[in-house]
């Protein structure tokens, strides 16, 4: 964490993020710096980890008419929806949104239009994809499948189980020889209706 101790007025506060102890973070904290960022923290972990201290000290630091500045958009986000809910967190708490190599700046015009296509595109996908789902739940209803994982236990093993219990065969190796669970056995089969 670098700070500049100098700052009056709103802050500009910046974030850089590498996946691994090895790699460098020269690259960003020099684009940080050029960007004028006035404190700069660092988090050395995978993008897919919720536990980022780092980001969470930098949010923290964050207020009303402050900037938070990204060397690019993947050091916060972990998919688009991710992201989308990161700006917009920042956007209800009056913080402005800079990512350098993507060019955008939430304190702009263009930067507020950028960003609701995102959140549009986001949305639209979301859409499709529970879309798309229920088509194919309804495509194979209509073969006659269901949704689900396919049953273990179905008619015919019934019978089978059935067979093997009224010819004395030991519950458990009946359940074995079938590859179900005893309790998979005792709910398909309870004692009342093996009689």
């Amino acid at each position: 964490m670098q700070i500049n101790d100098d700052v009056e007025g709103p802050a500009k506060i910046g974030y850089g993020r590498v996946s691994t102890e090895e790699q460098s973070l020269d690259l960003q904290d020099d684009e940080l710096t050029r960007a004028g960022c006035d404190i700069v923290f660092f988090d050395k972990c995978s993008g897919l980890k919720t536990q980022r201290p780092k980001l969470d000290d930098a949010l923290s630091h964050l207020r009303r008419g402050d900037t938070f500045i990204v060397w690019r958009l993947d050091r916060v986000g972990r998919s688009i929806r991710h992201l989308i809910d990161f700006i917009d967190d920042l956007n209800k708490r009056g913080v402005n949104f800079v990512s350098l190599q993507e060019k955008i700046d939430t304190s702009t015009v263009a930067g507020r239009f950028f960003f609701n296509i995102m959140a549009a595109l986001a949305e639209m996908e979301r859409e499709l994809i529970v879309e798309r789902t229920r088509a194919g739940l309804e495509a194979a209803r209509k073969r006659g499948r269901v949704g689900g994982r396919r049953l273990k236990f179905d008619a015919r093993k019934k019978e089978m189980a059935k067979k093997s219990l009224e010819d004395g065969v030991p519950p458990r190796d009946v359940a074995e020889s079938l590859g179900v669970s005893i309790a998979t056995l005792y709910r398909h089969l309870p004692a009342k209706k093996r009689k």
